[in-house]
This record gives structure tokens, sequence and C-alpha cells, in this order.
């Protein structure tokens, strides 16, 4: 069984759900963009989730790409519209960035505590918004080559993404080192840090996240749902206090800069080169000589 929600012609979720094996699978399928993700299709994203978190046949949830790619994160060609309000013409206001962030944050907080276990299947790339869900699932299955990282920070600045996760899971120095430099990272370099359930060679991700949801989806489904209760409450009161809030709050206003002359103004650069994807080569070229990739 299952279900195909098009967003437009630049992505679409994919979402299958088997009432048999009590496993739900969320597809991204933007390939030409490496799976990033547009408005509609993390709003998809969102009503998916909230509909397979009230199914009780499901016991666990997989998130994957298409291609052997998980996601590059958000669709930066769309990121500077979605502020916008229709027939206003000016600066979108802090109450409308708030309000937008607010509601883009919600899907994030609430996978931390998502009532199904929850399993990303991480090939290829993980950056912004597919970091942030790797970090906030139960179970990430990571391939040792894989890309992570928050490279919009090079842009954005380095308030990106919700900073209690990041500093939680993946401790001071690494957080500080992503978000600082905005470099990509190899899964590799984390596999002895043991923040991922499993890091391992890239052609087993698949199969590997395939054998786990089968083996998580034998337990009692009310122990499950305990279990993820207890998980969140526990979470909650120790280094996740105060996560919710702060996480919309961080993104609005630390997105909102102002660029002196001598750095990278994207937005700027982006309506000067006229594409995203030249705007992104002027990017790598002013930080470290044109290595880097896409995605937020």
């Amino acid at each position: 069984m299952g279900a195909e929600f098009s967003t437009d012609d630049k992505g679409i979720v994919h979402v299958d759900r088997d009432p048999v094996s009590h496993i739900a699978r969320i597809t991204f399928d933007n390939p030409s963009k490496k799976n990033a993700m547009n408005l509609d299709m993390v709003n998809t994203l969102g009503r998916a989730l909230d509909e397979l978190a009230v199914d009780d046949d499901i016991k666990v949830v997989v998130l994957r790409g298409t291609g052997g790619v998980f996601t590059t994160g958000a669709d930066l060609s769309q990121a500077y519209n979605w502020y916008a309000k229709e027939g206003d013409t000016r600066r979108p206001s802090q109450r409308r960035r708030l309000a937008v962030d607010r509601a883009g944050q919600r899907i994030f907080h609430e996978f931390i505590g998502y009532p199904k276990v929850t399993i990303t299947q991480v090939e290829a790339y993980a950056f912004g918004a597919g970091l942030e869900l790797a970090l906030a699932s139960d179970l990430a299955v990571v391939g040792r080559n894989a890309k992570l990282g928050m490279p919009a920070t090079r842009f954005l600045g380095p308030v990106l993404g919700n900073l209690h996760l990041f500093f939680h899971r993946l401790g001071p120095n690494i957080t500080r080192d992503l978000l600082l430099t905005g470099r990509q990272a190899i899964a590799s370099e984390y596999e002895h840090a043991h923040i991922f359930a499993r890091v391992l060679p890239d052609e087993d991700v698949a199969a590997t996240t395939e054998e786990l949801a089968a083996q998580v989806a034998r337990m009692p489904a009310d122990g499950i749902a305990i279990a993820k209760e207890a998980y969140r409450l526990v979470e909650g009161q120790t280094a996740l206090a105060a996560e919710e809030t702060c996480a919309y709050l961080f993104h609005s206003y630390g997105t909102n800069l102002r660029f002196e002359d001598d750095e990278f103004n994207f937005v700027k650069e982006r309506s000067r080169a006229g594409s995203t994807g030249a705007a992104f080569k002027k990017r790598d070229e002013f930080y470290d000589g044109g290595s880097g990739g896409r995605g937020e």
C-alpha cells in the first residue's frame, strides 16, 4: 500500500506504508537537486508524518531519498521566497519571519519526540535539514563516505539549525566546527564517536536500514509507544529543555544579517550571477578556493 504526494514539478514525496511489516517509508524524490527539499516538500513531509503518527498499524517510519542520496537540505533557489507575503514588496517583517520559522521548525521539533520509531537512511549527503533529521531520528544508518554539515552557514551565518539538538547529539566541539566553518565533513570522521546507530560501507546502508527497521518492528506496539514517551520526557528535562522555542527564535534572528563589503553575501551574489548554481560557485571560491557542494 502506498501513496505519492506530488508537490510540484520540482519535487515529490513518496509515502509507502505496509501494515503487515508495520513499516512506513517516506522517500524524497528531487534527483536533479540531490533530493533538496522545497517548501512544498517540507510541508508534505509534515502532513505525512502527522498521518503516520496516528496509524495504529505502523511502528517504524523510515526516511530516505531516491538514487542513493538522502537529502542536501533546503532548496536554496527558493529559500529566500519562504518569507514572502503575497502583495507585499517590502522586506519581510520580524513577526512574519518568526511566524514562518515557528511553523517550519515545528516539524523538526515534533520529529524528535515522534511516537513511532524513526530511522534515517543516510547516503551521499545529509546537509542542513537532512542533518537535523538524521540527528533527530531514533536511529540513523549512515554511509562512511556520506557528506554531513551545514554549508548554508557560509552565507546565512553560523546560527542555523536546532542548536539544542546539535549540542546534545554532536557535542559542543563538533557543533562549533561544523557551524563556524561551514565545511562538509565525512561521516567516517565521527564513527568512533558513536553519534549514529550505524556507520558502515555505503553499499550496505539500504539493506542495513531495512534489516534494522524489521528488527525494531518486532517490538510490541505498546512498548514502543511507552518508550518513545519516556525518551521524550527524559531528553526534554535535560539537554533539550527549551529546544522548541529557541530553535525558531535563533533561526529567525540568526539568518537576518547585514553583510559588510568584505563578506560573502549570497543573496546579492545570486542576483548578480543570475542563478543559484553560479552563486554556489562564488561561495566556494570565497571560502575555500572552489571545493564544496550544494544544499543547506
